[in-house]
């Protein structure tokens, strides 16, 4: 998102994050809503061309947005919407994009709600990675051809009962709604946003042997000072990589032994 996008999306999260943080609203429950509205909007392009017309007062929008969805939804939720289309955005696809990433914001606060946030960040991860693996799994996934019904239902037995509950709404969702985006990046999105949560970076790390606690400490506060962030570490195994580790953090990618990379860090830190 660009310009005016960017700060309503900001604003958004702000009156999001205000209305998550009481006790009494429901994050799990506006999320679905939210998810309503953004499948709403999604379909219907004229609507969504309406809402977000700069040549329209905000508060006429808001009004129509009230009219059209205020006995649809929960006080929080309709007025959480109203408050969005009295922005400015710079194209209509922005406001839905916006939408799609507060239904996720508000399930993933449900989760840390419930202390369970790591849980659906490692999962959603894990998840990611089998996707990747299987060709068949993500061809049954992504085929057009198949009925939401039936990817759901094959998620379920793959995820339900075995992965917390935000997880397979989190991933069902996205399948069902791709809306564009690959199902790799999709996942990869969901993943920063459950380390946004807690103003975390995710520094995924692929070792040849698994890593011992004592090293796993040492690369997250190795990192953590490198970066100045809370490093959130999303581990893989992989025989083949070069050296013992790889580290990516973002767009940089590190390579080398764990040892030589904490050193180097360090010195770093020193100059």
């Amino acid at each position: 998102m660009n310009g005016a996008s960017r700060e309503a999306l900001a604003a958004a999260r702000e009156r999001l994050d205000a209305l998550t943080d009481s006790t009494s609203v429901d994050a799990g429950s506006l999320a679905e809503e939210l998810a309503a509205v953004t499948a709403l909007l999604h379909r219907e392009v004229s609507l969504r061309r309406v809402l977000t017309d700069p040549a329209q007062p905000g508060e006429t929008k808001a009004d129509l947005a009230q009219r059209l969805l205020g006995t649809q939804l929960s006080g929080n939720a309709a007025d959480l919407v109203a408050g969005m289309v009295r922005s400015r955005w710079s194209q209509p696809r922005d406001l839905v994009d916006a939408l799609e990433e507060l239904a996720d914001l508000a399930d993933l606060t449900a989760a840390q709600k419930a202390g369970a946030l790591d849980t659906v960040e490692d999962e959603l991860f894990r998840f990611g990675r089998i996707v990747s693996a299987n060709n068949e799994l993500r061809a049954a996934l992504t085929d057009r051809k198949a009925t939401a019904p039936a990817k759901s239902e094959l998620l379920h037995s793959l995820l339900g009962r075995r992965a917390n509950a935000t997880t397979e709404r989190l991933v069902t969702r996205l399948v069902n709604a791709p809306r564009g985006r690959s199902l790799e990046a999709g996942l990869q999105s969901l993943s920063k946003l459950a380390a946004d949560r807690r103003n975390r970076m995710v520094a995924v790390v692929t070792s040849a042997v698994p890593l011992s606690d004592a090293q796993k400490q040492r690369l997250g506060a190795g990192l953590a000072k490198l970066y100045g962030r809370t490093m959130h570490l999303n581990l893989d195994v992989d025989p083949s990589v070069v050296g013992g580790i790889r580290v990516q953090v973002g767009d940089e990618l590190i390579n080398g032994s764990l040892a030589d990379r904490l050193e180097d860090a360090s010195r770093r830190l020193a100059g």
